[in-house]
């Protein structure tokens, strides 16, 4: 090639470099096109350039992605996704393939071990055998029982309390001045409060006293692990990454301090929290759980509640502010419920709002169908799993011919996506729109019976509970891997609702719930999510 040998080194590198771009794309596109596929296989999403795959247009917004190659390839297809081939099964059944596969086909430790361990550290959750993990999970439940729970709701309340007079970063919640009004960057008070009240109840005192700059600036750095490069990378030098390694060891050190400092000099007058409910626990085989396993528990507990709360607490008080009529019908319930008949309230109790709140409970459920905080659930392939032959019809629809029954083979990863059925126009009437009151119907919230009604208890190691991935209702997931915090989930968040509600009003700039933002592996309302509360008149302190 005479003309390259008359550039300088760059320009000849830089030309290299683009004709063998050109070249993989090249012979990427004819495979796809030319080639024949197995008459097994899912079907392939179609992508210009090998590795990067679908990554761009996935990340973009999955849901998009989703349901447009669920129209071209039916419930189940595959996509590349950063070298990885993830095959996508969606509805209620899709969802069932995937909670509820044989620990022989596959495996969420291996799906995300790589990514989890760095930041919840060694020997607890995805670092053990999946036998091992159910009893972690059995261990923590525990201190969610209904006697914590009555606990917890109190001392959550008391924080909310505390934050909405005292924070002073939020100047719009210390009024006390009947209508007045002022903005709130909702996420970001919403992050701070789950914080307070988690670590007042779940944390332990302990940790809500050390709540200061250097925890924050800890759990920042353990946070940053959490990124996309991490599943394909996860030990890459990045500063990120050696700042997550630095500050779980800190953390670590941390929690261990803690358990031991509680061992040495025991207390009886503590509120119950989980570090002790983790000290008082045993294996199957009579083995207590070690200082470190418990830090990495309390770690993990820590990481995988703080956001997705965050983000649910965050999306129901923007959907309330788009719909002031249901901050007034909730204000009502309250009123019905707890109030003195002197112009106030009773404090809220477990029981209560267990029972006679249903408007706040649905608000609860309404706002998880909609905003549910995790997009996409993965695992990995095992060993080659038989599609069921009513999702491989369904997969082979826009292709012409009979095709064999589907297999996803092994070394793929198989992904969920339960809010696709969430807002499934065939399952739920005006689904976009956020209607608390389709749970308070005497019909059920769906146009048609949930396929799942009627599925096994199954007790996986951690309790016994319904199998229910057919359902096209799964914000906590299910299976062996069901999220043992919804009971908590569901008091935190009615407790923080009812609170704003018997003090505020509130509304959205331009009425407008913002959109998702997707660059987070939890799905956020996109920056800056202004919230404008107005002190009530009518509230007596």
């Amino acid at each position: 090639m005479p003309f390259v040998s008359e550039l300088s080194l760059p320009l000849q590198l830089l030309v290299l470099a683009s004709g063998l771009t050109l070249a993989s794309v090249t012979l990427n596109v004819l495979a796809q096109l030319c080639l024949p596929a197995s008459p097994s296989s899912p079907p392939l999403v179609f992508h210009w350039f090998p590795i990067l795959g679908s990554a761009v247009s996935y990340g973009t917004d999955p849901y998009k992605f989703f349901e447009t190659n669920r129209a071209k390839h039916g419930d189940v297809f595959t996509f590349v996704l950063l070298g990885r081939k993830m095959t996508v099964a969606l509805g209620a059944k899709g969802s069932n393939l995937v909670f509820n596969g044989k620990l022989s086909q596959v495996s969420a430790e291996a799906a995300y071990h790589h990514l989890v361990t760095p930041v919840f550290g060694k020997e607890v959750v995805y670092d053990v055998p999946n036998a091992v993990f159910m009893e972690q999970k059995r261990m923590v439940k525990s201190g969610v029982s209904n006697e914590n729970l009555r606990v917890y709701l109190g001392l959550i309340v008391d924080e909310v309390q505390q934050f909405l007079s005292h924070d002073a970063r939020f100047e719009a919640f210390q009024s006390r001045k009947p209508g007045k009004s002022g903005a709130v960057p909702i996420f970001v008070a919403m992050s701070e409060l789950i914080i307070l009240t988690a670590s007042r109840t779940l944390q332990g005192p302990e940790v809500r006293q050390g709540l200061d700059k250097s925890f924050a600036d800890l759990y920042h750095d353990l946070d940053a692990g959490f990124t996309p490069i991490n599943f394909v990378f996860p030990y890459l030098p990045l500063p990120a990454n050696l700042r997550r390694d630095r500050a779980q060891k800190q953390m670590s050190d941390f929690y261990r301090s803690i358990v031991e400092k509680r061992r040495t000099h025991p207390r009886d007058d503590m509120d119950p929290d989980m570090i002790s409910a983790l000290m008082g626990q045993k294996y199957k085989n009579g083995r207590s759980l070690s200082d470190l396993e418990i830090a990495h528990i309390m770690i993990a507990i820590l990481m995988a509640g703080q956001h997705t709360s965050s983000a649910t607490s965050s999306w129901a008080l923007l959907r309330l502010g788009s719909k002031p009529e249901l901050i007034e019908e909730l204000y009502q319930e309250q009123v019905k419920a707890y109030g003195d008949g002197q112009g106030g309230f009773m404090p809220q109790d477990f029981d209560t709002q267990r029972s006679s709140v249903p408007l706040l409970d649905a608000v609860v459920r309404e706002t998880l169908r909609l905003h549910p905080p995790i997009h996409s659930i993965m695992r990995k392939v095992m060993s080659p799993i038989t599609v069921p032959a009513t999702m491989s019809s369904s997969a082979s629809s826009s292709r012409k011919g009979d095709r064999e029954t589907l297999v996803i083979p092994e070394g793929h990863y198989v992904m969920a996506a339960p809010g696709v059925s969430q807002r499934d126009p065939k399952i739920w009437a005006q689904h976009d729109d956020f209607d608390p009151h389709r749970w308070l119907s005497e019909k059920g919230p769906t146009l048609q019976a949930e396929a799942g009604d009627g599925d096994d208890t199954v007790d996986y190691g951690w309790g016994a509970v319904s199998s229910g991935s057919n359902s096209a209702y799964l914000p906590f997931g299910a299976g062996r891997h069901r999220c043992i915090g919804e009971s908590f989930a569901y008091i935190q968040l009615g407790a923080i609702i009812a609170e704003f509600v018997r003090r505020f009003d509130w509304r959205l700039p331009g009425g407008k719930v913002p959109e998702p933002d997707y660059n987070s592996m939890i799905v956020l309302p996109a920056p800056p999510a202004h919230v404008i509360f107005t002190e009530r008149a009518e509230r007596i302190p």
